[in-house]
């Protein structure tokens, strides 16, 4: 699944940007996803849950990719 994220605001938690596009079904599975090391973000191994996720980054895990881009005011 290869998906592009349109950010509202300023950033976004990993684990909130993992349930949002639908890789997880909860912000726990999101957390314990990351802490299994299975996500990277722009092409770096990130363990922090609460990482935060600004446009113009790539996360990616087994499977997906997310871009993330900044949504038009």
């Amino acid at each position: 699944m290869n998906e592009t994220f349109a950010l509202k605001n300023e950033y976004i938690a990993l684990c909130d940007l993992l349930k949002v596009v639908g890789v997880v079904d909860s912000g726990g599975a999101g957390k314990q996803l990351v802490a299994a090391g299975e996500i990277s973000v722009d092409g770096q191994q990130e363990l922090r849950k609460t990482c935060k996720i600004r446009p113009g980054q790539t996360v990616s895990g087994a499977g997906f990719s997310i871009k993330v881009v900044a949504a038009d005011a």
